[in-house]
Formats: C-alpha cells, structure tokens, sequence
C-alpha cells in the first residue's frame, strides 16, 4: 500500500479512522477483507502469495497498515505483510510496538512504513536499516512510501517521483483537515472521493502496476465501519463489508 491517511482522535464517535490505497503489481493474487484469525479476531485482506497482510483490525481495536519505504540495500528475509498479521495479534498498539522493535532484530525486512494505532496511542515506525519511532498527535495524518506529514526524503533511485509522491500526499492532507462537526462517517465520504480523484495523484495507474484497492475504515465502540473498493477508487465503487467482530 503506498497511501496510507490516518484521523486519530479526531471524531468522538472514532478514536481511529483510516482511508488507504494499496498499490501493487496487477498480476499479484490477493483476497478481499475477511476474517483471517480467530484470537484474536483480525479482519483484514490476504496477500495470496505471501499470506501477509497491508491493513487491518482486531477485537481490541487496533489498526496496523503498512507502506513500503523506498530505500535501497536492504536484504529481506521475511515478507512484510507477516508482520502486520503477527502485530494485529496483539491487544494495544503498545504490545504491539514491542513486539515490532524486536521482529526486526530477529528477521531481515525491506523498508517500511508501519503504523499502530489503538484508542489510547497511535505510532509510526519507519525502517531502513535503522528502526525509528515517532508518536503521532491527534489529527490528520499522512504515510507513503518517502515519508510522512512534513518529514520526506528523496529516495535515489527515483528523485522525481518521490518528491510528487510528497506533494501529493500533502495535498491529500490538506484536503482532508477536518471539516466543524464532520463526523467519522462523513469524513470517509470525503476520503473515498479524495483517493480516487486523480488531482491528488494517489490513485495510480501503469505499466502492469497500479492502485488495486482502496479502504474506509472506522473504529468505533459500537462497531466498525468497513469499505472496500476492490480496484482502483477511480473506477470501483466500495461496498460495505460485513461486521467480522
């Protein structure tokens, strides 16, 4: 996934929302949102090939997404979307976090962009060889793969798409600064049209890679709401996926 938006704390009705694109090569096989483990229980999509995850929630109310960090020289041993289904297996975003700083000193991992977030905590960890923790502040907050809010890098090997990639993901944030008494519900009517819109550049289009899903997300205590566009935003309609929990 290489859009991640996350609006923590922002809504009374949602401690945790999230709207997200996952971008991908076209011909790798996934599944749609389904319950994928039993204790807990953890609603997410499946990576068919390597049987990880990008995005999902458990019963406890925490959310871990992932995007990919563009840097170079990292060996991986281990797929990334393991480590989002292990992290979902824990209760709060701290255990959580714990359980992250010591998966990378056990196995090899390519870069990434890793965000826990529960009701009580939501933090960003971002891996490139070196392991980097940041606490996010209530609000609207953006993940791709050079960066997050105002902290990007170039990536070398491609300068230009990496600093679109930045421009866009701050426009993606201005657009989505909270509206007065916006609900949740409301604001992921916004986000939806805002990951499918292409003057923000999130949904991507290529040669044999390309946006192949878009996700709503809310977790509130007298349940979740869950959209899943199985296709590029621009073209995919979301439907509402079924209360796993």
């Amino acid at each position: 996934m290489c859009t991640l938006t996350l609006a923590w704390r922002v809504f009374p009705d949602a401690p945790v929302v999230v709207a997200a694109n996952r971008d991908e090569a076209l011909g790798r096989p996934s599944a749609p949102p389904s319950r994928i483990e039993d204790d807990p229980i953890v609603v997410a999509p499946r990576d068919l090939e390597a049987g990880g995850t990008w995005l999902g929630y458990n019963e406890h109310g925490l959310l871990v997404g992932i995007t990919n960090r563009w840097v170079s020289g990292l060996e991986s041993e281990r797929s990334r979307g393991l480590l989002v289904r292990d992290a979902l297996r824990h209760e709060t975003a701290e255990d959580a976090a714990r359980y992250v700083e010591r998966a990378v000193s056990d196995d090899e991992y390519e870069g990434f962009n890793l965000v826990l977030a529960d009701a009580e905590a939501a933090v960003l960890f971002e891996w490139d060889g070196y392991l980097r923790v940041r606490q996010y502040e209530p609000g609207v907050h953006v993940v791709v793969n050079v960066g997050t809010d105002d902290s990007f890098f170039v990536p070398d090997g491609r300068p230009e798409i990496g600093k679109r990639q930045a421009e866009n993901a701050r426009k993606v944030r201005e657009a989505l600064s909270p509206e007065p008494g916006e609900s949740s519900e409301g604001w992921l009517d916004r986000a939806g049209a805002v990951l499918g819109d292409h003057e923000y550049g999130v949904c991507v289009h290529g040669d044999g890679y390309g946006t192949r899903s878009s996700s709503l997300i809310a977790l509130r205590e007298e349940g979740e709401v869950h959209r899943f566009a199985d296709g590029p935003p621009c073209e995919t309609p979301y439907r509402r996926i079924e209360s796993h929990l």
